[in-house]
């Protein structure tokens, strides 16, 4: 198979003919059709991520056709389209029983823990607790871009943040974590303000259902700033971006017993942040996490696509092929692009 691979941290990616993957028992080999390019990768490619080995494959939402099923596999057949949360589980441990698949005790990542999707095929193991059917009028373009930015925000804005129409959300950070974030908030019907040191994005963000937009670099305290546009502060925000300044603003713009959810990645330097501990006890302030989202929980999300309360085709930014993200992969860090640059040529 034809695939983007690294040998080394942070040394250029190359294209090579690889080995092609053959499927576990119960698991299966799909042809990648469309696969999103995320500063995930870009944090793996670093070394920041303690579960690749090298060398490496890296790409990990993507969106494809079934081309080998393992023996044991039941629902799903050579030709389905699928696509699959970035984070699958083992179906057997604790946490997977309970249906908390995305904090799984042996969660594998493709792309991080076994080579992903820069590639012409990829393998998934526990096929059935772990693919998603794609609807037959969603693009492999539309779902590979579902995989982890638009998932994870789903689950962190509806399920972590418990989101409901008429509060304020306020999104740190205009990537496709957080414009994924202002849509899905749009779709509930919250009120939203866009924070961000581009105009450009921020104009974006309006688009897709931004009530307020501020432009962190135009005013003296951005915490203030989102108090006054939201009457005392937002009752969700969420970290989309990852810095321990961003993380501090969220939850400092919250008002009283205010919801801080955290989807940007804190690693390396950034991993210890430092919070506001103070105003988290004194206002009663809630602190989660968000690491993905659930197979299953799928079908909520996909519902309110095809209702067209939510269009994440609206999010992708650019296509490029594979030798294209031999050079995007390394820029990931610049921050220079709006929305989600998708793979669709293996070239």
């Amino acid at each position: 198979m034809r695939a983007l691979f690294y040998e080394r941290f942070g040394e250029a990616p190359k294209i090579a003919s690889l080995p092609d993957p053959e499927p576990t028992p119960g698991g299966v080999v799909i042809s990648v059709k469309a696969t999103g390019l995320c500063r995930s990768d870009w944090h793996g490619w670093m070394g920041h991520d303690s579960d690749i080995n090298l060398p490496h494959v890296p790409g990990h939402e993507f969106a494809g056709v079934i081309s080998a099923v393992g023996k044991n596999v039941m629902r799903f057949k050579v030709g389905d389209r699928v696509t699959v949360p970035f984070v699958s589980g083992c179906g057997h441990c604790q946490e997977c029983r309970s249906g908390n698949q995305q904090v799984c005790e042996t969660q594998f990542q493709p792309g991080f823990t076994h080579w992903g999707s820069f590639a012409e095929y990829v393998t998934i193991d526990y096929a059935d607790q772990n693919l998603v059917h794609m609807p037959d009028e969603m693009s492999f373009d539309t779902a590979a871009s579902l995989g982890c930015r638009f998932a994870t925000s789903f689950r962190a804005v509806v399920d972590q943040g418990r989101l409901k129409g008429g509060e304020w959300l306020a999104v740190h950070g205009c990537g496709g974590v957080g414009l994924s974030a202002i849509m899905i908030g749009a779709g509930l019907g919250a009120q939203i303000v866009a924070i961000d040191i581009a105009d450009d994005k921020l104009a974006l963000a309006k688009e897709l259902g931004a009530t307020v937009t501020i432009n962190s670099r135009n005013v003296a305290d951005v915490t203030e700033a989102v108090r006054d546009a939201t009457g005392g502060g937002a009752h969700v925000s969420v970290d989309a971006l990852g810095h321990p300044q961003t993380c501090c603003n969220s939850i400092s713009n919250l008002r009283r017993r205010g919801r801080h959810v955290q989807v940007g990645l804190m690693l390396a330097d950034h991993s210890m942040p430092q919070i506001p501990m103070a105003r988290v006890i004194a206002h009663e302030l809630e602190i989660y996490g968000s690491h993905g989202m659930q197979a299953w929980r799928y079908d909520d999300m996909l519902a309110m696509i095809r209702t067209g309360k939510l269009s994440p085709q609206k999010l992708i930014g650019k296509h490029i092929s594979l030798t294209d993200a031999v050079t995007a992969l390394p820029a990931m860090d610049s921050f220079k692009d709006s929305g989600i640059s998708i793979i669709n040529r293996f070239e």
